[in-house]
């Protein structure tokens, strides 16, 4: 089913037309913003993050792909996985392990 606007409801049109005037209006802006600042009791806007939020984002930020990647090395890799061919040293995968448990003291 196709969904069309082309048949306008009048009402909808008028009252699309003064809300878009209303919007345009810097006046009208300065007032709902001051309007909203007294019912909400603050003059400026301020969010409160709180710790958790904030290791979120920390979290997401490091999940996150960066364009640091090194796209020949991962189809290396990713060629010696396939072929069964990747092996892994279990006694540099340790000394790494505990050296950066060590310099990070985590």
């Amino acid at each position: 089913m196709k969904v069309s606007s082309k048949v306008g409801n009048p009402a909808q049109d008028a009252q699309a037309a003064k809300v878009a005037k209303q919007n345009s209006d810097p006046a009208a802006g300065a007032k709902r913003k001051s309007l909203a600042s007294e019912a909400f009791g603050t003059s400026s806007s301020r969010v409160d993050v709180s710790q958790r939020a904030m290791e979120i984002k920390k979290a997401k930020e490091l999940a996150t792909p960066g364009n640091d990647i090194d796209e020949a090395k991962v189809a290396r890799l990713q060629a010696l996985i396939d072929k069964g061919e990747y092996k892994v040293d279990a006694g540099k995968v340790a000394d790494k392990l505990v050296d950066e448990q060590l310099l990070t003291g985590e």
